[in-house]
C-alpha cells in the first residue's frame, strides 16, 4: 500500500495550519479594526494627565495649599503663651481667659519680683493650674522669645459678631464709635489699636478674617489687657460690613495721608461713627477707600508720610473724645 500523497492541510504534523497562507485580514476581524479604528475622546488637559510634568505641578500646589490650611486651622485651635512678667500680671489683673500659668523651675523661689509673687496669687484665686518647667523646655514652648521666666496659657480668641459692637454702644446709650483695621498685618498694631480704643470710648475693633492680623498672644500683650474690656470682631467681607454699618445709621471716614478733611475739622466725631485705619505701607485699599462717607487727614508739622496704625488710630481717637465730651 503507498504512501498518501502530502495535500495542502493534510500534513500530520505538530503545529499545522490550515487554510489559506494569504496575507492580510482574515474573515470575521472587522470588529477589531473598527475598535482600533474608534477615538479615545477628547486629550484631557495637561494638570489632569497622569505623569505630566503640569500634573505633578499641580498635585503639589495642591498639597501645599491643604498643608497651609491645615497649619492656620493647628495654629486657631492651639492655645498661645503670653509672655513676660508685666504682661502675665497685666493678664491676671485684666481677668482674661487663661487656662494655665506656667513658671520656669526656680521662679517661684525667687520673691525678688513683685510680678512673679502677684501672678502666682491672682492664678491661684481663679483656680488655674500652675506648672513649673526646666527653662531649655520653656525656651523651646516660647520659640526662644523673651519669656522672663513665666507664662501664661490663653485659649484661641473668641471673636464678637460685628453687630455686637452697635448693641455694646446701644447699651451705653451712645452714638457708636467703631475702629476697623484694613490690612494691618501686625499684632502688635492691632493691639496698640485695641488699647486706644478702649482708653478712648470706642465700642469695638472691627478686623478682616483675611489678610489681617489677629489676636494673638502678641495682641494680648500689646493690648495690656484691654482686649479683655473692649470686643474685637471679624468680617467676612470688610467692604460688605462697613455698608452694612451705614445702613444701620453710622458714617464711615477712612485715615488717609491725602484726606480732603482735616482731622480737627471733622464735623462728623459726635455722631455714629466708624474710623478705618489702614496699614502704614499701602494706606487703604482702593474699594475700601471708596466706600468711606469721607477720607481724613491728620495733620503733621514735617513731610513725615505717615504714622503707624497704632499711633494714627490713637491721635484721630484722642481727637474724637475731645469732640464727644460733655459741652464740647
Amino acid at each position: 500500500m503507498g504512501a498518501e500523497p502530502l495535500m495542502a492541510g493534510n500534513s500530520q504534523r505538530r503545529g499545522r495550519t490550515t487554510g489559506s497562507h494569504k496575507k492580510g485580514a482574515s474573515a470575521g476581524t472587522g470588529g477589531k479594526n473598527r475598535r482600533s479604528l474608534a477615538g479615545r475622546g477628547a486629550t484631557p488637559p495637561a494638570d489632569q494627565r497622569t505623569g505630566h510634568p503640569a500634573q505633578r505641578r499641580a498635585a503639589a500646589e495642591a498639597r501645599q495649599r491643604s498643608d497651609r490650611a491645615r497649619a492656620r486651622q493647628r495654629a486657631e485651635e492651639t492655645p498661645e503663651l503670653l509672655l513676660g512678667r508685666n504682661p502675665v500680671v497685666e493678664a491676671l489683673r485684666a481677668q482674661i481667659p487663661a487656662t494655665a500659668l506656667y513658671v520656669v523651675t526656680g521662679e517661684t523661689a525667687r520673691i525678688t519680683d513683685e510680678r512673679i509673687t502677684e501672678s502666682l496669687h491672682l492664678a491661684a484665686d481663679r483656680g488655674l493650674p500652675l506648672l513649673e518647667v526646666g527653662k531649655a523646655e520653656f525656651d523651646r514652648m516660647s520659640g526662644g522669645a523673651l519669656h522672663q521666666g513665666i507664662g501664661l496659657q490663653v485659649p484661641p480668641y473668641e471673636y464678637a459678631h460685628p453687630d455686637d459692637l452697635l448693641e455694646a454702644a446701644s447699651a451705653l446709650d451712645e452714638p457708636p464709635l467703631i475702629v476697623a483695621l484694613d490690612s494691618v498685618t501686625d499684632p502688635r498694631n492691632l493691639g496698640a489699636v485695641v488699647r486706644s480704643a478702649a482708653g478712648f470710648g470706642a465700642h469695638g475693633v472691627l478686623i478682616p478674617e483675611r489678610r489681617s492680623a489677629g489676636m494673638t498672644a502678641s495682641a494680648w500683650k500689646t493690648s495690656a489687657g484691654a482686649a479683655a474690656r473692649l470686643p474685637v470682631a471679624q468680617a467676612t467681607n470688610l467692604v460688605r460690613q462697613l455698608k452694612a454699618y451705614q445702613d444701620a445709621g453710622c458714617m464711615v471716614v477712612g485715615l488717609a495721608a491725602d484726606g480732603d478733611v482735616s482731622l480737627p475739622d471733622l464735623d462728623l466725631a459726635d455722631g455714629p461713627l466708624v474710623v478705618v485705619v489702614g496699614s502704614e505701607g499701602d494706606g487703604l485699599s482702593r474699594l475700601v477707600s471708596e466706600t468711606c462717607d469721607q477720607l481724613v487727614s491728620i495733620p503733621m508739622a514735617t513731610d513725615l508720610e505717615s504714622l503707624n496704625a497704632g499711633v494714627a488710630a490713637s491721635v484721630t481717637l484722642y481727637s474724637i473724645s475731645q469732640s464727644r465730651r460733655p459741652g464740647a
